[in-house]
C-alpha cells in the first residue's frame, strides 16, 4: 500500500500527489517580469500547508513539483502556443496545477492516466485532467512545434543551465541514509543489505555497483554510490522508514 503511489509505466499519480506537488511549484516557481507575465499563477504570498500521507509521498509530490519548474518556460510555452490557456473556467489560483498535470501528461506521452483503486478523488484535479486530455492533440502538436523551434532532440535542451550543471553535479555524489535507530540496528540494516547482494566496503574510493560503506564519522550513516539511488528509494528499508534518505 505504501508504494501505491508509485507511478509504475507512466499511469500517472493519485490526485493528492497532484495537489500537493502544484502546493510546491506555487511556492518555488520562477516569478516573471511585469513586462513577461503571459500566465498568471495568483497570491504566493502564503506559504500552502501541504499535508503528505507518508514519506514516499512527500518524495514522489516535491519530485514532480520540480520537474514542473526545471520546464516551466516551456509548459508556459505548450499552453500558449496551444490555445488551451488562457481558460476562463479555471482560476488563476489553479493554474500551478494546470502546469504540474501539463508536465505529467506529456511525461506519460499524452497518455489517458490510471484511476487507482480506493483513491480519494479531487475535484479540481478531475476537472483539470480531463480538460487537459481533451486539448491533447493540440498540446502534442504544440510541445512538437517548440522541439521544431529550438531544433531540440528532447525536452532536456529546455533545461536552463544553472538546473543541469547542478543536476550534473548531484548525479555524482554518493548518496547517503541515516539509519532510523528508533526501528532498526546497523546490524539488522547490514544484514538485510547482505540479502540483498549488497557488498561493504570500507570507503567510498571502493565502490562498484552494489557496495556501500560506513561513514567515518557517524557510524549511523550509510553511504551508496550514486547510480544505486532509485533502486535504493524502492527498498522496503526506505519504504518502512528503517532508513533515511539525507
Amino acid at each position: 500500500k505504501k508504494r501505491a503511489v508509485t507511478q509504475i509505466g507512466k499511469n500517472g499519480y493519485p490526485d493528492s500527489i497532484y495537489i500537493n506537488a502544484a502546493k510546491i511549484f506555487q511556492g518555488i516557481r520562477t516569478e516573471k517580469s511585469t513586462g513577461r507575465i503571459l500566465v498568471r499563477y495568483g497570491d504566493k504570498s502564503e506559504s500552502p500547508m501541504v499535508a503528505f500521507k507518508d514519506e514516499h509521498s512527500r518524495r514522489v509530490s516535491y519530485e514532480l513539483a520540480f520537474n514542473a519548474l526545471k520546464y516551466q518556460d516551456l509548459l508556459e510555452e505548450i499552453l500558449l502556443d496551444s490555445k488551451v490557456y488562457p481558460c476562463y473556467s479555471i482560476p488563476d489560483e489553479l493554474t500551478s496545477l494546470l502546469v504540474v498535470m501539463l508536465y505529467d501528461l506529456q511525461d506519460r506521452k499524452f497518455q489517458k492516466r490510471k484511476i487507482f483503486a480506493e483513491e480519494e478523488l479531487v475535484a479540481e484535479v478531475q476537472e483539470i485532467g480531463h480538460y487537459l486530455y481533451r486539448y491533447k492533440t493540440k498540446l502534442a502538436a504544440a510541445l512538437a512545434r517548440c522541439r521544431i523551434k529550438y531544433d531540440a532532440l528532447s525536452i532536456e535542451y529546455f533545461v536552463p543551465e544553472t538546473i543541469s550543471k547542478q543536476e550534473q553535479r548531484t548525479s555524482s555524489l554518493p548518496v547517503c541514509f541515516w539509519i532510523n535507530t528508533f526501528k532498526i540496528g546497523l546490524e539488522d540494516v547490514i544484514r538485510d543489505l547482505e540479502m540483498k547482494g549488497f557488498t561493504k566496503v570500507d570507503s567510498v574510493s571502493d565502490f562498484e555497483h552494489y557496495t556501500y560503506a560506513v561513514d567515518q564519522h557517524c557510524h549511523d550513516v550509510l553511504v551508496f554510490p550514486s547510480s544505486l539511488r532509485e533502486e535504493l528509494l524502492n527498498l522496503d528499508l526506505f519504504v518502512e522508514c528503517k532508513l533515511l534518505l539525507q
